[in-house]
C-alpha cells in the first residue's frame, strides 16, 4: 500500500521567516585540487569544516546550515559577527595550509548578504540565499564580497577595510547589484594576482640539416627573427630566447618543453643552406596534446634573414600566428565552454566577435561571460564585452542601441574600477564614447589617457584614428592608424586595422591607397561589413560608381534591410564621417527608411 501524499502547506503552517545574514564560502579550484589528490583534499576539507563548525562559526554566534563537497553556508543574526566569522575562516584555512607547497594550498572565497529568509531544521530558503552565493562568485581567492545590505552596517577602517566594486551584473539576476570587497580592519590589501590570458609560445632555434662551415648560426638567426616579430603582438606571450636556446639541438619531447618553459605552443624546425640559398622547414605544435597545427617549407635567399624586414621570417610568423588563433577559435566553437582553458575562451571570443555569422557573434558573448565568471577580478573580459555591445550596434544587430551603448559604458566602467590603469579598457571606453555616444571631449580624454599610460597599446592609437576622422585632424587620423598597424604587425585582427586605415585614407581623400588597403582587408575577411562600407565610399567618391555598386551589392547580402536611417542609427549621427557616407548611400539609391 502506497504512502499518502503529504498535504500542501496552508498559509497557517508556512515556514517561519526572519532576517538573517547569509554567508556562503567556496573552495577555490576545488576540481584541480581533487584531481591532484582526491583523498587528501577530501580529508583536509572535512577537517576544516569540522573546526569551522565547532569553533569558528559557533564563536561568532552563527549556525552551519550545510556543507557541500567544496563549500559551506552559515547563517547569523547580526552582521558584525558574520563579517568577523568570514575573516576568521580565511585565517583558519591559511593556518591549515602552513607547511604545504603553494600548489596544494586550499583557498576560500566568500560572499555575504542580509535579507529575509525562510528556515526549517534542515536548510534556509529564499532569493537572499541565492544572492549570497552569486556575490561569492565576485570574490577573488582569499576575498570576501558583500552586498549593500551588509556594507551599510559597517564602519570603514573600524569594522573592515571596504572597497566599492560598483554595480555588478550577476548571472540570473536581472538588475545589477552593488557589491563591496571587505577585508580585516587595518590589513593592507594585496594587489590582485591578475591572470595572463595570452597563449604562450616558445620558438626553439632551428636545427641544421647539414654542417657546412659558417651555417651554424642560421638556426639562431631564424629563431631570433621570429621571436622579435611575434613579441610585437600584444596578444601573445613569447618565451625569451635565453630560455629556448637551452633546447638547441635537443630533441626534447613536447611535454618537457611545456613543463620547463610553461609554453602551450612550440614553433620549431630545421634548415638546409646551399650557397646563397636556404630552405626552411617550420612547424607549430600544441604541447598539451602533441597536435601538429601547421607546417610548411619556405625557400629564399640567405641574405633575406639578415634584413630588418625579412620576407621569409615574416611569412613564418604570420602563418604561425594565424594557425595558433585558428586552433583556439576551432576549440571554442566545438567544445563546451567549461572544458576550455581561459586562453582559448578569450582568443576565441575576440575572433568570433569579428566574424560574420550571428552564431559566432553570440558565441563570443557566451565565452566572455564565462571568462568573467572565472576571473571576476580581471578587467580584460569586461573590456571586450563592452566592445561586443558596441559591435552589436555597429553591425545593426541591436534592437535597443541606446541600451547597448549604456551597457558598453557600464562594462568599461567596471573594468576600470578593477584596473584603473588598463590602457586597453580606456581605449574601448574612448571608442564607445566616440562612436556611440558622440561625446568628443570624453572620448579624447579617455584615448589620450590610454596612450599616456601605454604608448604601445595598438587599440589606443587605432581608436584615436577613428576619433581624429570624426572630430579632429584627418591627416593625423592616417598617421595614427599607421602607428597602430606598426605596433601590431601580425595581429590576428589585421583586417580590422586595415579597415580603420582605409577609412582614414578615404576621409583624407587618398582614394587609391584606401581602395588597395580595403581590398587587402577583404582578402582576410570577405564578409566584414565596416570594410565593405569603407570600400563603397572610396570607390564612389573617387569616381568609380559601378565598382561601388558591386561592393554595395556585397554589403546588402550581409545587411539585406540596410537603409540610410538604419545606418545612421548604428552610432552617433552627429559625426561628419557618418553623414558623409549616408550621402553616398543616397546617391547610390539606398532607401532613406
Amino acid at each position: 500500500m502506497s504512502e499518502p501524499v503529504p498535504a500542501l502547506r496552508t498559509e497557517q503552517d508556512m515556514l517561519p521567516s526572519s532576517r538573517k545574514v547569509v554567508l556562503v564560502v567556496d573552495l577555490v579550484e576545488s576540481v584541480r585540487l581533487m584531481e591532484a589528490n582526491e583523498r587528501e583534499v577530501v580529508q583536509r576539507w572535512h577537517n576544516f569544516v569540522s573546526r569551522a563548525d565547532r569553533h569558528t562559526i559557533a564563536q561568532h554566534h552563527g549556525r552551519l546550515v550545510k556543507s557541500l563537497g567544496d563549500g559551506l553556508m552559515a547563517e547569523f543574526d547580526d552582521i558584525r559577527p558574520a563579517v568577523g566569522c568570514a575573516f576568521a575562516l580565511h585565517e583558519l584555512m591559511t593556518q591549515m595550509n602552513d607547511g604545504l607547497p603553494a600548489s596544494q594550498h586550499m583557498v576560500l572565497r566568500a560572499g555575504m548578504h542580509s535579507s529575509l529568509v525562510y528556515t526549517d531544521e534542515f536548510d534556509i530558503y529564499g532569493s537572499g540565499v541565492n544572492l549570497a552565493a552569486r556575490v561569492a562568485g565576485l570574490a577573488a581567492p582569499g576575498e570576501t564580497v558583500v552586498t549593500t545590505s551588509v556594507r551599510d552596517e559597517l564602519t570603514d577602517t573600524l569594522d573592515a577595510q571596504v572597497h566599492d566594486l560598483g554595480d555588478c551584473y550577476l548571472k540570473h539576476v536581472q538588475e545589477p547589484v552593488r557589491a563591496f570587497r571587505i577585508g580585516p580592519a587595518g590589513a593592507v590589501a594585496a594587489a590582485p594576482d591578475l591572470p595572463d590570458f595570452r597563449p604562450a609560445i616558445a620558438i626553439v632555434p632551428f636545427v641544421a640539416r647539414s654542417h657546412e662551415p659558417g651555417h651554424a648560426v642560421i638556426g639562431d638567426l631564424v629563431a631570433d627573427g621570429i621571436i622579435a616579430l611575434l613579441s610585437r603582438s600584444p596578444d601573445m606571450r613569447v618565451i625569451s630566447r635565453l630560455s629556448t636556446a637551452t633546447f638547441r639541438d635537443r630533441a626534447a619531447p613536447l611535454g618537457e618543453l611545456r613543463q620547463r618553459l610553461d609554453a602551450s605552443y612550440v614553433l620549431s624546425g630545421s634548415y638546409l643552406a646551399n650557397g646563397s640559398q636556404v630552405l626552411l622547414m617550420a612547424e607549430l605544435s600544441d604541447t598539451r596534446n602533441g597536435e601538429l597545427l601547421w607546417a610548411d617549407r619556405l625557400a629564399g635567399e640567405l641574405g633575406d634573414l639578415l634584413q630588418v624586414h625579412s620576407e621569409l621570417l615574416d611569412s613564418i610568423a604570420q602563418a604561425a600566428s594565424r594557425a595558433l588563433v585558428d586552433a583556439q577559435v576551432q576549440r571554442s566553437l566545438t567544445q563546451p565552454l567549461p572544458t576550455l582553458d581561459s586562453c582559448a575562451l578569450l582568443v576565441g571570443s575576440i575572433a568570433h566577435m569579428h566574424r560574420a555569422s550571428a552564431r559566432n557573434f553570440h558565441r563570443s558573448r557566451e565565452g566572455l561571460e564565462a571568462l568573467m565568471e572565472r576571473h571576476n577580478r580581471s578587467a580584460l573580459p569586461r573590456a571586450w564585452l563592452a566592445k561586443w555591445h558596441l559591435m552589436r550596434v555597429v553591425r545593426g544587430m541591436s534592437e535597443e542601441p541606446v541600451v547597448d551603448a549604456q551597457r558598453a559604458l557600464e562594462h568599461t566602467g567596471r573594468a576600470l574600477d578593477l584596473q584603473p590603469e588598463s590602457a586597453m579598457a580606456l581605449s574601448i571606453r574612448g571608442h564607445v564614447l566616440c562612436h556611440l555616444a558622440g561625446d568628443a571631449s570624453g572620448s579624447a580624454q579617455a584615448l589620450d589617457q590610454a596612450i599616456a599610460l601605454n604608448p604601445n597599446e595598438p587599440l589606443a592609437w587605432l581608436y584615436k584614428s577613428v576619433w581624429s576622422s570624426m572630430w579632429g585632424s584627418v591627416p593625423d587620423s592616417v598617421e595614427q592608424a599607421r602607428t597602430a598597424s606598426g605596433l601590431s604587425p601580425i595581429d590576428p585582427l589585421r583586417y580590422y586595422f586595415d579597415t580603420i586605415l582605409a577609412a582614414a585614407l578615404t576621409m583624407n581623400r587618398d582614394y587609391a591607397e584606401a581602395i588597395e588597403v580595403g581590398q587587402r582587408s577583404l582578402r582576410l575577411n570577405a564578409h566584414h561589413q565596416p570594410t565593405l562600407r569603407v570600400l563603397v565610399q572610396a570607390q564612389f567618391e573617387s569616381g568609380q560608381p559601378e565598382p561601388a555598386r558591386q561592393t554595395l551589392a556585397r554589403l546588402l547580402e550581409q545587411v539585406p534591410g540596410l537603409t540610410v536611417s538604419s545606418y545612421l542609427a548604428m552610432g552617433s549621427s552627429t559625426s561628419s564621417t557618418r553623414r558623409r557616407f549616408a550621402e553616398v548611400l543616397r546617391q547610390l539609391g539606398v532607401a532613406e527608411t
